[in-house]
């Protein structure tokens, strides 16, 4: 595609042997793996069978011959509307459950008529500004029988009480929802900088959500402690894995610090991590993260509950390592991905599609994204055993020099009293930018080649993409008018003085949030009301 009469074909260039042997985080590979570079690897102590404790060989005994990883694609555009027929349209294709992408503004707290929403409603995701929207989003899809995550965290809150109050319409109750809002505002500070109010706030409402729903929605989880912009932003697979449970270890000492009993709400903390490209780096992080977990949540905070100890998590490809030059490359990086995720034992696993480089995905894309996932599941045999990797000298060793690292990165930030004050100090943003710039710089000088765009470079024709135009803005500005004119503007006021009275005080935001969203307070005037009271954060320079 795209090439001239005079250009050799691809099939015909040879593959250029790379002039460093690292993993893409830049970690040196020997030649050859050997007993002794394992040879203190004790099988009780430190693999244990699927389903054992320290649970490095997977959190369930039969792995995926029991039952299958959840396919949950990543969805949302547009409107409201527009997002409810494509999430019907991956649940007729296949899909297991969905995956909620917001626009910018929803992400940022702001509604569609905000000044600083102009040009971005609808564009990287769908556009939610009140409950009215959430009841389009989820019209005919009953939420008693998906499980939906939905990847917001500043105003975290406020759309799980949107979602809330939509099942309770469908007279759906909350111990039968199912899902995970992510809500982790920790990462946001560190890589994806899209936070609202100050870190110790923020960390209240974190608080004051894993409370609520530990107590209204056994089966939901609190929140989805993620590394996967961590890694987007830059990191390497060390750090990814290092400040992601690090953070959760943050979430356990602030629930715990507020009264809470580790064994009744971590059974529902879940993580979410990246699979990068290199194959083998990806397998050994999640099987360390799994024993770092388990060992912390047993030794560290004393946690009885065997489920408390376990790393359960949802993995996504590497939107970071998919390139515009020639999108079909990325189709075969994402299978190489999600095959890395499934052979690390993922619970959960989202699949990119091969033109997110470009735009948010068409719908024949997302299908051969989703159909990437089943042909793994269906035709490579991998879903056969548990960990069939367990015992190879390579894989081992790395997987204990991951740990390894990880359990540095964890001594650094303690003695720095924890990963707020290391936040506050600039720390794991500096780690994540100089990895970053190290990898460029690889790049740059083709120790590391990304076909398509240093090496096998090739002329291109336009590649069709989905275009999102102002009409989903104009739509929703429209409904924000006409819902603001046809609500109880008196009870609005009264509820978000009511949020804002509590948090001036010390009970539980959740509350006074699920009434005013009740009441049909948008999302931006919520987030304007805690804005008042707490502030916004301006990040210092990090140099």
């Amino acid at each position: 595609m795209g090439l001239k009469e005079k250009d050799t074909p691809v099939v015909a260039e040879m593959v250029r042997p790379s002039p460093t042997h690292t993993t893409i985080s830049g970690r040196p590979i020997e030649a050859l793996y050997r007993p002794e570079d394992v040879a203190d690897l004790d099988y009780s102590r430190d693999l244990g069978d699927p389903g054992d404790f320290p649970y490095t060989r997977g959190i369930h005994r039969t792995m995926y011959r029991g039952k299958a990883w959840t396919m949950r694609q990543f969805a949302g555009f547009g409107t409201p509307r527009e997002t409810n027929a494509r999430f019907k349209y991956l649940l007729e294709h296949g899909g297991h459950g969905l995956s909620v992408a917001f626009d910018l503004p929803t992400l940022m707290g702001r509604d569609p008529d905000h000044a600083l929403s102009l040009g971005e409603v609808g564009k990287c995701g769908v556009a939610i500004s009140s409950l009215q929207d959430m009841e389009t989003l989820f019209a005919g899809i009953p939420l008693d029988q998906v499980s939906t995550s939905m990847t917001i965290n500043s105003p975290a809150a406020m759309l799980l009480a949107f979602y809330v109050i939509v099942a309770e319409k469908q007279g759906v109750g909350p111990d039968k929802l199912s899902g995970t809002v992510q809500a982790d505002i920790l990462k946001e500070f560190i890589a994806q900088k899209e936070y609202i109010f100050p870190p110790r706030p923020s960390m209240r409402v974190i608080v004051d959500m894993i409370r609520y729903c530990t107590e209204r929605l056994p089966k939901w989880n609190s929140i989805s402690i993620s590394g996967y912009h961590i890694r987007e932003a830059g990191s390497t697979a060390a750090q990814e894995l290092a400040f992601t449970l690090r953070d959760g270890i943050e979430y356990v000492q602030w629930c715990v610090d507020a009264g809470m009993d580790v064994d009744e709400f971590a059974p529902r903390l879940s993580f979410f991590f990246n699979s990068h490209s290199d194959f083998f780096e990806e397998i050994a992080k999640f099987r360390a993260a799994r024993r770092i977990w388990a060992r912390v949540m047993k030794e560290r905070f004393g946690a009885k509950n065997p489920r408390s100890w376990m790393c359960r998590f949802h993995t996504q490809t590497a939107g970071v390592s998919l390139t515009a030059q020639q999108p079909y490359n990325n189709v075969v990086r994402t299978a190489l991905q999600a095959l890395a995720g499934v052979l690390g034992g993922t619970q959960s696993l989202h699949t990119n599609s091969l033109d997110e480089a470009l735009a948010l995905p068409t719908e024949e894309a997302v299908t051969i994204a989703l159909r990437t996932q089943q042909v793994i599941a269906h035709e490579s045999g991998v879903v056969n055993t548990a960990d069939p990797l367990a015992g190879s000298y390579f894989v081992e060793k790395l997987t204990n020099d991951i740990e390894a690292d990880a359990l540095e990165y964890f001594r650094r930030i303690d003695a720095m009293g924890g990963m707020v004050a290391a936040i506050e100090r600039g720390y794991p943003q500096r780690e994540i930018q100089e990895a970053a710039f190290q990898f460029q710089k690889a790049v740059e000088r083709k120790e590391k080649i990304i076909v398509g765009v240093n090496e096998y470079v090739m002329d291109e024709k336009p590649f069709p993409i989905l275009y999102i135009d102002e009409q989903a803005a104009e739509e929703q500005i429209g409904r924000l008018q006409t819902l603001r004119s046809s609500r109880d503007n008196a009870r609005v006021r009264a509820a978000l003085g009511g949020l804002q009275g509590v948090a001036r005080g010390t009970g539980n935001v959740m509350e006074p949030i699920l009434e005013a969203a009740r009441a049909y307070a948008t999302l931006g005037e919520m987030c304007d009301a805690l804005r008042e009271v707490w502030g916004e954060y301006v990040e210092p320079p990090i140099f």
